[in-house]
């Protein structure tokens, strides 16, 4: 088999590292920037603490500040406007997930036109995007350089997977002492986003040697730096790990791709307008419960890279402490113990279970699942 791996043509890792933007941006050919940021009084501040940057590095830019915590085909094309409007040649974003998929929705429109809709699916970007570089805030999505877009589509309430070669970013930047201010509760979804990214990866049909070295090494880290993230959010060198283990599992599975459990998230997400992450971490545990089977000795490796002592353990008995450990991190970082808690409601999940059976992570998952399994699996999660 023949395998392509795709990643930033440039990566900037470590404290610091934002500051050589604009030397980045003048190597892309760029004359002026849109900056797209989140849509609050953080987001407005690091679009416009960007902008002096690249300002003073010669480049003109302008602010786009309209990138929802889950962004929706309506902002993306308002983007666009603002894009076209600025007469901007490349894109700039910053921020967590929602803004690095905006950006690169925006992207899509302003290069291939039409509406983000019609891109829904795999390989439909045919002309490409402009120059991107993507300033990454919190350590869970590794949208920054991935060559994944999920929007929402308002109409549907459901969330798009965008997948395409051509949306991935230029220049991924990775900035420790961007992340510190971000609180607790964010520090803990997005680092179980990374998590779930690191073991669908593992276990994903599509796995590689090369996918799979990334993976164990992101689940290793973040087992070991997470707790310490949520509880001091102020060590550097702790945000450090965490950026380089978010990255790690975002190289697994931007080439090895997920699984059912981004599938049945992306639902919840969609419908009911809820963080990925935590949906995220919520999930992994029950849908990992069934996918345990037919990949015994990949858990176990997840066991051992969470730290847990398998020694003497059958391979059954080694899968389910990495299930264990999944969970322990889980409630040890606050996040809820269940989809009740967010507002999930039984009698939507025949419909959230048809949608995450059309949803593209679904087709790596090492185990098919039925309509039954996937009802079966919220209702556990609730």
């Amino acid at each position: 088999m023949i395998y392509t791996y795709l990643n930033p043509r440039v990566a900037l890792m470590g404290a610091g590292c934002v500051k050589r933007i604009g030397k980045q941006a003048k190597e892309l050919g760029g004359t002026k920037a849109l900056i797209v940021s989140g849509k609050s009084k953080h987001g407005e501040k690091l679009a416009e603490d960007i902008r002096k940057i690249i300002e003073n590095s010669g480049f003109k830019a302008a602010i786009f500040a309209g990138a929802e915590p889950n962004p929706t085909d309506n902002s993306i094309m308002e983007g666009a406007k603002v894009y076209k409007k600025e007469n901007c040649d490349m894109i700039v974003a910053v921020g967590g997930g929602s803004p690095m998929d905006c950006a690169k929705a925006v992207g899509i429109v302003v290069k291939n036109g039409g509406k983000i809709n019609d891109y829904e699916g795999v390989g439909k970007v045919t002309k490409g995007i402009p120059p991107l570089i993507t300033v990454n805030t919190t350590a869970g999505t590794a949208s920054e350089m991935t060559r994944v877009a999920i929007i929402t589509d308002t109409k549907r309430h459901i969330k798009m997977a965008i997948v395409d070669s051509h949306i991935t970013p230029d220049v991924a930047v990775n900035d420790p002492e961007l992340m510190v201010s971000m609180p607790p509760e964010l520090t803990a979804a997005t680092g179980m986003d990374a998590l779930t990214h690191a073991v669908e990866a593992y276990v994903s049909t599509m796995a590689t040697p090369t996918t799979d070295a990334a993976a164990i090494k992101a689940i290793e880290l973040i087992s070991k730096y997470l707790r310490k993230a949520v509880a001091n959010g102020e060590d550097v060198r702790t945000r450090d790990m965490m950026a380089h283990a978010e990255y790690l599992a975002g190289i697994a599975f931007n080439n090895a791709s997920l699984g059912y459990v981004h599938s049945m998230a992306h639902q919840l997400g969609g419908f009911y307008n809820l963080p990925h992450g935590v949906c995220n971490a919520i999930l992994l545990p029950y849908v990992e419960m069934y996918n345990k089977q037919v990949c015994l000795e990949r858990f176990s490796d997840i066991a051992k890279s969470m730290g847990e002592n398998i020694d003497g353990l059958s391979s059954e008995e080694a899968a389910d402490k990495a299930i264990g450990a999944i969970k322990k991190l889980a409630s040890d970082i606050g996040i809820p113990s269940g989809l009740k808690k967010l507002g999930a409601r039984e009698e939507d999940f025949e419909l959230l279970a048809e949608n995450a059976m059309k949803d593209h992570c679904r087709l790596t998952n090492p185990r098919c699942f039925s309509k039954e399994d996937i009802i079966d699996i919220y209702r556990k999660a609730m």
